[in-house]
């Protein structure tokens, strides 16, 4: 079935086939992400400061400022110029007990983040023994083969799939096809990509959400990540309302059918008025891992007969490999 076949289905449903799909293709486990991204803190576990950290390689500069974010994500990363300056961060976050980095930053008006020329202090922090994901958008060929060499462990971009999207919401003249030639061009350099989808991005509406799910299928992604418009204030989305969070629930769902055998993640994105009914209704919809759950998160996934197993790390490297039957 396509994903408007599956999206016309009743919710009940949608969750009952997610979860039975889950349950016959995954372990019985579920893995919890609390990177040093943020400050967490829950009756089960507590996160350190410098474990898993972000990183942006443009300071607190984007073409973009798109309307979500108007670049206020990058104030709370690790900022950096260089790749020198990279490269001394790595060595500083290793004497205080890192074990990974997601380096990302502003992206240039063409949608990509600027990485090519920090493959040389990328491939460094590998040889330091830290873990490097990181989050590249639209890329090119070029861009591909720095990402190569640099030898990072995943790559992560968001998957728009509506031109509208792209152009009102991100100011780019981008089609949704250049996200999925973005796919795989990666997967086909042999680079593990963990493709997002971002509820709600358009103003709170779902608009391309559904074929980027397809795109993501079509590439053979094998880590998927759904997470949901939060609006943050003073952007220009600071006012709007947040998509409900049985339209969360569905994309989810459909993320799981179109990708039966891929890791499927709540990530760190969601309004904290419905998080927790975000979250409940996840782990129904066959998440293998949610990133920052509330208690009543975990207690549902226990109810649910799932083992729950906390990390540091990304939501995108925890468990990685081991959820599979």
């Amino acid at each position: 079935m396509r994903a408007e076949a599956y999206r016309r289905l009743p919710l009940e449903e949608l969750l009952l086939r997610a979860w039975e799909l889950r349950r016959r293709n995954f372990r019985d486990v579920l893995h919890l992400s609390a990177p040093s991204m943020k400050w967490y803190r829950s009756e089960r576990y507590a996160n350190s400061p410098s474990c898993f950290v972000s990183v942006s390689i443009t300071g607190s500069e984007c073409a973009l400022k798109c309307k979500h974010c108007g670049g206020r994500l990058l104030e709370s990363m690790h900022q950096v110029r260089t790749p020198e300056e990279l490269a001394e961060l790595g060595r500083r976050l290793v004497e205080r007990g890192a074990r990974g980095v997601l380096v990302s930053g502003g992206a240039d008006a063409k949608g990509c983040v600027p990485l090519r020329g920090f493959e040389g202090a990328l491939r460094e922090l590998r040889e330091m023994g830290l873990r490097v994901i990181v989050h590249s958008g639209i890329v090119g060929e070029d861009d591909v083969a720095a990402l190569r060499r640099a030898g990072v462990e995943q790559v992560l971009l968001d998957v728009i799939g509506s031109e509208s999207t792209a152009r009102e919401v991100y100011h780019l003249q981008a089609m949704p096809e250049d996200y999925l030639r973005s796919m795989r061009l990666l997967r086909e350099a042999g680079i593990t990509i963990a493709p997002h989808v971002v509820v709600g991005l358009h103003g709170g509406r779902v608009v391309g959400e559904y074929r980027a799910l397809e795109m993501i299928a079509e590439a053979g992604a094998e880590i998927v990540v759904v997470v949901a418009l939060s609006p943050m204030p003073g952007t220009a989305y600071g006012s709007v309302s947040p998509p409900a969070p049985e339209e969360v629930a569905r994309v989810v769902a459909v993320a799981r059918l179109l990708n039966p055998h891929a890791m499927l993640s709540l990530g760190c994105a969601r309004a904290p008025a419905d998080k927790r009914r975000i979250e409940t209704l996840a782990i129904d919809a066959g998440v293998n891992t949610i990133a920052y759950p509330s208690d009543e998160a975990v207690s549902h996934a226990e109810r649910r007969g799932l083992e729950v197993v906390f990390s540091e790390l990304c939501c995108t490297l925890a468990g990685a490999g081991a959820w599979r039957r």
